[in-house]
């Protein structure tokens, strides 16, 4: 969640916040990691209400509309205050995103989940934007930070009524029936996905595939601010219309080449695409700065990482059997945010150590490693898309 991301890392660096503590603030996406931890639960544990999917994603927006909200209340210079509050922030988001893949992962039948992925991820990305671009502009124009944190915070009241309305997955019910126990639910979905054809090597994959973009984005929103003085409406504005129709432009491209292309060939080209796309903040970098170029570097970034991001999810949902969704996908997707979290934490140093364009070189260096293993991995990644047609 960009709440806790990106656009808390703006409001830390108009406060000048130093760009060492900046760095270290993508810490607060720990959940992300290891919300492994706790998704047998979403697998186990029927909220009562609603079904299970639906359930677990209301209350978790409903928690998060209230941390969104002591956030506003809180002074950006209390480094542990506001690292709490984020984390929880982050944790409720985290449960939430599994919730949701899980409640994907059911509904959508086989033929329909490459392109479901891309309508994933370009939703995903439209609430982004709106919490990262159009959060930046009502910052730095009208409502101020602690006034758009509120309102954050009503939209995901907003959210939760509509995933009320939303349809359930067939066969699910509220009822408080249980079926396997955790330790069994931990132990077959375990076993269930270790019997996949190089299933150690898929898990480095799922680590590496997104690693250069996760590095780049760590501290994006600080080198256009910081780095090269563009203001919070400059920036804001620039993420709301041109990030906005490249991320949905790249989502859609990607979902709908996957069906001609397949699997492995969408991951390898976007992949590739994906990695690339980092020279373009590093060719920014060499340069004096202008709105128009700023656009031009968001709009690259934003396609090639719609179209990875699409085939990356699509890599992720077959790789899980419903039975076990929320646990397994949890499982993938928190491994695929330790480049997020960890390795894109020491971010700040880098750049304090080397420069923007270096840091930016080497973030698109970074995406190597995946696509070489991506390439190892050919043959196990068609007997997946086989055994799932």
């Amino acid at each position: 969640m960009a709440l806790s991301g990106s656009t808390l890392q703006a409001w830390l660096s108009v406060e000048n916040i130093d760009i060492k503590t900046i760095g270290l603030y993508a810490i607060v996406g720990m959940p992300y990691t290891y919300k492994f931890l706790w998704s047998p639960l979403l697998d186990y544990l029927q909220p009562g209400f609603l079904d299970r999917r639906r359930g677990w994603i209301l209350i978790m927006q409903l928690v998060c509309a209230g941390l969104l909200c002591v956030m506003a209340t809180l002074d950006v210079h209390n480094a542990w205050q506001v690292a709490a509050v984020a984390m929880g922030v982050a944790l409720c988001s985290a449960t939430q995103d599994m919730a949701i893949d899980a409640y994907r992962t059911e509904l959508l039948p086989e033929e329909e989940r490459g392109l479901g992925a891309a309508y994933y991820v370009a939703g995903y990305r439209v609430a982004m934007l709106t919490s990262g671009g159009l959060a930046l502009i009502l910052a730095g124009q009208w409502l101020g930070w602690r006034g758009t944190y509120f309102l954050m915070g009503a939209l995901m009241v907003a959210g939760a009524v509509a995933t009320a309305l939303s349809p359930a997955v067939s066969g699910q019910t509220h009822s408080n029936t249980r079926g396997p126990s955790l330790s069994e639910i931990v132990k077959d979905s375990t076993k269930d996905f270790l019997t996949k054809d190089s299933a150690i090597w898929i898990l480095i994959l799922i680590v590496l595939y997104k690693i250069g973009d996760a590095f780049a984005g760590s501290l994006s929103t600080a080198f256009l601010l910081r780095g090269l003085g563009f203001t919070l409406t400059e920036v804001g504005t620039v993420n709301k219309t041109v990030s906005l129709v490249a991320t949905l432009g790249g989502a859609f491209i990607g979902g709908h080449l996957m069906k001609k292309m397949g699997l492995f060939r969408s991951l390898l080209v976007f992949g590739i695409l994906q990695g690339l796309s980092n020279l373009s903040f590093w060719a920014l970098s060499l340069f004096p700065a202008h709105v128009y170029s700023m656009a031009a570097a968001v709009f690259v970034e934003n396609l090639c990482g719609g179209m990875g991001t699409a085939a990356f999810v699509g890599l992720l949902t077959t790789l899980c059997s419903r039975q076990f969704s929320a646990t397994q996908y949890a499982l993938l997707s928190s491994l695929a945010a330790v480049g997020r979290v960890y390795l894109s934490a020491p971010a700040g140093y880098l750049v304090a150590a080397t420069s923007w364009g270096t840091f930016f070189l080497f973030s698109t260096a970074a995406a190597a490693p995946g696509l070489l293993l991506l390439v190892y991995l050919k043959k196990s990644i068609d007997k997946l898309t086989i055994h799932h047609a």
